[in-house]
């Protein structure tokens, strides 16, 4: 049984999460705070619901604090807010995923799903030696590094998802639903596209010499997206 770790003060919001996400099969322990949030986080909690807004603080505090400390715990946001800064920041630091308020119980559990199989998928690869070389680029699948000018750079684990997928795809055009799929692993039925909107836009910031005249990844309108140059492996 999945152990969910919802760091939520409301008290209406968390006990409807709990009670369906019980029905659903998972084990949930809860925090009203980020105090609270920091005594119940240990190995044996399989992933974290964390609302934005907490009493002492925010919940990107206690994500930028999990990663900061090389924690990969799957974590999705709760926020009222689903404007684009918000999702940056979240994204940014290192969240897996996001739900706005007020949350629509099968949507949440759809994404806690989703996440949940990319971290298993994730753990299976974790020992292929497989390393994608593209210009001054360098992906090195099997200790998920990437690389530019030889330089490790920060990658979110959707950044670091969604670059492996272009690379290995290259140099064919993948459409924006088979993106959504493929990274965050569901029909994305329950997905903002802006989503991936943001984290290709982050992604090129963090990859590109001119974000304004990108050459690695390639918008092709209406379509989707490509990695241009040539990957070699």
């Amino acid at each position: 049984m999945k152990r969910i770790l919802l760091v939520e003060d409301d008290r209406a919001v968390a006990l409807a999460v709990i009670y369906s996400l019980k029905k659903e099969g998972f084990e949930v322990e809860h925090a009203t705070n980020l105090k609270s949030a920091r005594s119940i986080l240990n190995d044996s909690i399989d992933l974290i619901l964390l609302d934005v807004m907490l009493p002492d603080g925010d919940g990107y505090e206690l994500c930028s604090e999990i990663r900061t400390a090389q924690n990969n715990i799957p974590i999705i946001f709760m926020t009222a807010c689903d404007e684009e800064n918000n999702v940056v920041i979240g994204l940014d630091l290192g969240a897996d995923d996001y739900v706005s308020k007020p949350v629509k119980i099968r949507e949440l559990v759809s994404r806690i799903n989703a996440v949940l199989r990319r971290k298993g998928k994730d753990n299976n690869i974790n020992s292929v030696k497989e390393i994608f070389k593209s210009e001054n680029l360098e992906l090195d699948k099997g200790a998920h590094i990437v690389r530019k000018n030889g330089e490790e750079i920060s990658l979110t684990l959707n950044e670091y998802k969604l670059m492996l997928l272009l690379m290995e795809n290259s140099p064919n055009v993948l459409t924006r639903d088979m993106m959504l799929e493929k990274v965050w692993d569901i029909e994305g039925n329950f997905i903002d596209a802006n989503a991936l909107s943001v984290n290709i836009k982050r992604l090129r910031e963090k990859i590109e010499d001119d974000i304004k005249s990108p050459k690695f990844i390639i918008t092709i309108r209406g379509v989707g997206y490509k990695w241009a140059p040539k990957v070699v492996s």
